[in-house]
């Protein structure tokens, strides 16, 4: 019998359905609970999807749950991951020793180590004991906090919030000016009319409390680290990693923004940092981990941690390189070949996101670009969802080596009867 996942999203992120696709050519049987319209719902990857209600979002995840009772629960993003924290803690405090708790720690980790992964500050300063490179990085409370840290420090700074992710809460700062004005942006609640907006379009309600609470995220301040990004993604359990992707970033969609071209590398600090940080808080499940590589000494410095699987989870590299893989063998004990790596070019760029960011970029020629054309209404919805851009941009390069037919793909938005990308 194939084991059972449960895909936990509350935004419509295209990596996630990439995600439940690899998690089902591994072998596993594979539901979702997720926003209404979710990229998921154009594969044939779930074999049933639960809708995320934003204004119960504990109790939406905690239903699908019970209705699922999956081997595993895989978070999409960071605030899946929150709930299902907050689900464990709900639980904890009714009394229950309940079958809903054991299942989050058998896809988690320990509970001990939750309120670690949601901290920036303390996450690193954990990092640092197990002898890990790691910049300094504090809490700062107010404005006079951090000018103390500028005083001892110097210029640049980076400032980030806590309970943010894909380069949303993180600024780089060079001068006074610019660290008050990014530090009150940060600590800031949320918009009303954002938060508003949120609640009424998207039925989401995460940013109306804290709005009208005018709860203040938590902000850290880091030391700037000059050199460039890399990435890692590991599969792990019970503190053991079991398979891991490490990648060096060579294109961003902004400064501050998620990564659209990687190249895959083998990194030794990398790699010993993964297995220290998830032996010490016993994760389980998938995890990613940012470093800055330092110019000059190309030294790992781990900057933070993400709690869930990243952009990259789904590929498929070869024997120690393929996450779904590696979680169904410590599911179910039997031993699994990794799939056949998609591509012998180190150089990735992941679409849609470098596509969308330059249709005429080099790397879509240079680069193993990463379409799922066995999903065509999957690579339709998402070229239908770019305004202002058509198939046809997609077709100028050659990105495969299938038989491409420009007559058989959706132009401008509008798709054609049984039309497909790639045959």
């Amino acid at each position: 019998m194939k084991p059972t996942l449960l895909v936990a999203a509350t935004e419509r992120w295209y990596p996630t359905a990439r995600l439940a696709i690899a998690f089902a050519n591994a072998g596993c049987r594979v539901e979702a609970v997720c926003p209404s319209h979710h990229p998921i719902s154009r594969t044939h990857a779930a074999d049933r999807i639960h809708t995320y209600n934003g204004l119960l979002p504990v109790r939406s995840i905690a239903r699908a749950i019970h209705a699922t009772n999956p081997d595993l629960v895989i978070p999409a993003d960071d605030l899946a991951t929150r709930h299902l924290h907050e689900l464990h803690r709900l639980e904890r405090v009714r009394g229950k020793d309940s079958s809903v708790c054991k299942l989050i720690e058998r896809s988690l980790g320990s509970s001990e180590g939750f309120d670690t992964v949601q901290a920036r500050s303390a996450f690193l300063q954990l990092a640092q004991q197990e002898g890990i490179l790691a910049p300094r990085t504090e809490v700062v409370a107010n404005a006079s906090d951090l000018l103390n840290w500028i005083t001892r420090m110097g210029f640049p700074v980076v400032l980030k919030a806590d309970g943010t992710s894909g380069g949303d809460g993180v600024r780089v700062v060079k001068t006074l000016e610019e660290t008050e004005r990014a530090f009150r942006k940060l600590q800031a609640p949320p918009l009303f009319a954002r938060a508003l907006k949120h609640a009424l379009v998207d039925g989401d309600l995460t940013l109306l409390t804290p709005s009208l609470r005018r709860r203040r995220p938590v902000v850290n301040v880091q030391a700037f680290v000059t050199g460039h990004e890399a990435t890692s993604t590991v599969a792990c359990w019970n503190g053991t990693v079991l398979a891991s992707l490490h990648f060096e970033v060579l294109q961003k969609v902004s400064a501050a923004g998620h990564a659209t071209v990687v190249r895959l590398i083998e990194h030794p600090e990398m790699s010993n940092a993964a297995v220290k940080i998830v032996r010490r808080l016993k994760l389980s499940g998938l995890y990613g981990l940012d470093f800055m590589l330092e110019a000059g000494t190309h030294s790992a410095y781990l900057i933070e941690i993400n709690p869930r699987s990243t952009q990259v989870g789904h590929l498929a590299l070869g024997p120690e390189r393929d996450l779904p893989a590696a979680l169904y063998s410590a599911i179910t004990g039997k031993t699994v070949e990794p799939a056949t790596p998609v591509t012998a070019n180190d150089t990735i760029a992941l679409f849609p996101q470098e596509w969308k960011r330059d249709p005429e970029s080099p790397f879509l020629l240079s680069a193993y670009h990463d379409v799922p054309w066995g999903e065509p209404g999957l690579v339709n919805a998402c070229v239908n969802r770019l305004r202002g851009r058509s198939a046809q941009d997609l077709l100028r390069h050659p990105l495969s080596s299938q038989t491409i037919s420009p007559s058989r793909v959706s132009v401008a938005g509008k798709p054609q009867a049984g039309s497909w990308i790639g045959d």
